[in-house]
């Protein structure tokens, strides 16, 4: 494929159930907000015949592109490198469960054609409307309000998995991210918010995925890797 207009980049662990569905109803989404797309399964060191399955698409049609690696990444990483040989102008992502209404999705990446630099989605807003158990309801707002509090970010969700980027933007900030794994989304955005980035965040309808569980150790995870950030901003890259 020789340049497009959209990259859209699914990350992939094991998924192979979920992207079965996902595949098609991508394309048939992207397909109505852009006619010059691609998209990326970045799967993630699967064992579950996730890559067989993508290879599969990507014969019948040519949008489709897998970027195997035989070892794990994590999501940070691999995305990283979804969006480094990425062929769009404008790349997003969003999780394979498809937790967020895909109907956002020319939200999303229309936010980036009117001169965002970052698009975002949140659960977090008065108008978001949400499915979610109790735990995972105070897990999330929780850390949120740390990341505001200790971090100074503007914006009210972190870590939704529905994001999109000007691709030349997102490159040019990708250097500096350390985390390689799910922290990589709020570090992004606040690296992005401290140097002026333009970032959309909008409302969206999300519904919990069957995999999602939070544990104790997660908290502290999260906690932690918030301080570290903290750390490295005010601190050791001073």
């Amino acid at each position: 494929m020789t340049g497009c207009g959209v990259s859209a980049v699914i990350p992939v662990y094991n998924d192979r159930e979920a992207l079965a569905r996902a595949i098609p109803r991508s394309i048939a989404t992207i397909e109505t907000i852009d006619n010059t797309f691609e998209l990326i399964i970045a799967e993630d060191g699967s064992t579950d015949g996730s890559a067989d399955l993508v290879r599969s698409w990507a014969e019948q049609d040519p949008r489709v592109r897998l970027l195997h690696s035989d070892e794990r990444l994590g999501r940070g990483k691999a995305l990283n490198r979804a969006f480094s040989m990425a062929e769009g102008a404008i790349v997003c992502y969003y999780d394979v469960d498809l937790a967020t209404d895909m109907k956002h999705l020319a939200t999303l990446t229309g936010a980036i054609r009117n001169g965002y630099d970052i698009a975002t989605g949140s659960r977090l807003l008065p108008e978001s409307r949400i499915q979610r158990s109790g735990g995972r309801e105070i897990a999330s707002r929780g850390y949120n309000l740390l990341v505001r509090t200790v971090l100074g970010s503007r914006l009210h969700d972190h870590q939704c998995g529905f994001k999109a980027f000007s691709r030349e933007r997102i490159l040019a900030i990708l250097p500096s991210v350390r985390d390689t794994h799910w922290f990589w989304d709020t570090e992004v955005l606040v690296r992005a918010g401290r140097q002026g980035y333009r970032i959309c965040e909008f409302p969206v309808n999300w519904q919990e995925g069957e995999k999602t569980t939070v544990r104790r150790h997660d908290v502290w995870d999260m906690g932690a890797a918030v301080l570290r950030l903290w750390w490295q901003l005010h601190v050791s890259e001073d």
